[in-house]
């Protein structure tokens, strides 16, 4: 999972204005660079999506889209559980 941390962070740092622009209306002042490390930390696919998307407002298919990588999100944290409870598996 760390694919999608890495290409976000390197968007940051290449495109900073156009994070800025989309986040700084969540929080105001000098936090809103909090929303998108959250963001990158925990919801990695969901957060690249919402930049993608949301330039110019989030409307109509768009909350699919955002919606669908919550879902892949989430999923990649609940993957492993399965495995962890099969007998004898070491996992890693």
């Amino acid at each position: 999972m760390l694919g999608p941390r890495i290409f976000a962070m390197f968007w940051w740092i290449f495109q900073p204005l156009r994070w800025e622009a989309l986040f700084r209306g969540w929080a105001g002042g000098s936090l809103w660079w909090m929303w998108p490390v959250l963001g990158i930390v925990f919801l990695p696919w969901t957060t690249l999506m919402y930049v993608i998307v949301a330039p110019g407002g989030v409307t109509g298919l768009d909350w699919l889209w955002i919606g669908l990588m919550l879902v892949g999100d989430l999923a990649s944290y609940g993957g492993g559980l399965g495995r962890k409870q099969i007998p004898g598996y070491e996992g890693y």
